[in-house]
């Protein structure tokens, strides 16, 4: 088979996201399934977490859409919405929104009054990350102004942008916490939410009402929490022999090659979402849709070309979550387990 084959372990994602909701101190869990599920599928991450998650989150609308197909459960829109056609497709969907300023606030509103809908949203406030949100000061205007009367605020939520660091993540909570007392004042009790998988893992008060959990649903902690939690990895990918064959003479794919014996030609390169710089085979670089290996292996026999993603990104220079959502790109997903 010329595609390479993701084999997809379901069981896992849902023991991994029974652990962490454990550890959650009886927050809601709401599980990001943004990217395709980090490369793992959305919609089967999600049927696979179905009774253990209280609802999902994804990046875009359009996500969102896809995933309402086969989900019930509510669904958060990380992103705020850019466009009318996105704000009115959400609503349709039933999707919540980010909102995190002004405008998005405006966008939602006028789009809800111009199609006689209703809007659900969250609001995010920057305590720190400074990517989007409502600074404090913008955040007490719109506190103290009038709601549109087809918007709904359900939450408030924000983002550690250290959870390994004691200190930063311990004033980014005050923070929140700050503004969430600004919140409730005007919308009542509404769902608060700080913690993804880091900010779970850090501090138990840390995870308020709801956790949003992404990296670790699929086998994998984020920087600075190592061995703090034993999960099991979701994903490896697999990939045949093209062809091995005695060396002769000349190079070896992209480089120059002083080797002898065998050369084995493994099915696995740059566009199945591979970095030149990972080390997968050990001859020279990737060379275009083909990796090279310095022994013999049987033409056709399968390979494991990825298990670990934090060893593989490592060697990239980069994080597990980057490798994960490019791994699956080209292969065939095979589920098992659920």
């Amino acid at each position: 088979m010329q595609q390479n084959r993701a084999l997809i372990r379901l069981d896992h994602i849902a023991e991994n996201a029974r652990s962490l909701k454990m550890r959650a101190n009886g927050a809601k869990l709401c599980a990001v399934v943004k990217a395709d599920g980090y490369g793992h599928g959305a919609a089967e991450a999600a049927r696979a977490l179905s009774g253990c998650a209280d609802m999902y989150a994804v990046a875009l609308v359009e996500e969102g859409m896809r995933l309402r197909l086969t989900c019930r459960e509510d669904i958060l829109v990380l992103v705020p919405p850019l466009t009318e056609g996105e704000a009115l497709r959400g609503m349709l969907g039933g999707l919540i929104f980010t909102v995190g300023d002004a405008a998005d606030l405006a966008l939602v509103a006028r789009t809800a009054e111009k199609y006689s809908l209703s809007a659900r949203c969250h609001l995010k406030v920057n305590t720190g990350m400074n990517r989007f949100g409502f600074d404090a000061p913008a955040f007490s205007e719109i506190s103290a102004g009038k709601m549109p009367r087809r918007v709904r605020i359900e939450g408030i939520y924000s983002h550690f942008y250290m959870p390994e660091n004691a200190a930063a993540a311990r004033l980014q909570y005050d923070k929140f916490l700050s503004l969430c007392g600004l919140a409730e004042k005007r919308f009542g009790r509404i769902t608060r939410h700080l913690a993804a998988t880091g900010g779970l893992l850090a501090d138990p008060s840390y995870c308020l009402d709801m956790v949003r959990p992404g990296i670790g649903l699929y086998g994998y902690l984020p920087a600075g929490f190592a061995g703090t939690l034993p999960l099991k990895r979701a994903m490896s990918v697999r990939s045949s022999v093209v062809c091995s064959r005695p060396y002769v003479s000349g190079g070896a794919g992209y480089g120059r090659y002083s080797g002898s014996g065998h050369l084995t030609a493994v099915r696995c390169g740059y566009a199945d979402g591979f970095f030149r710089s990972g080390g997968l085979g050990n001859v020279n670089s990737l060379c275009m849709d083909a990796c090279l290996y310095s022994q013999k292996k049987e033409k056709y026999a399968e390979v494991c070309v990825l298990d670990d993603a934090d060893a593989y990104a490592e060697k990239c220079g980069t994080i597990s979550y980057e490798v994960l959502v490019r791994a699956a790109e080209r292969a065939v997903k095979i589920y098992v387990g659920g």
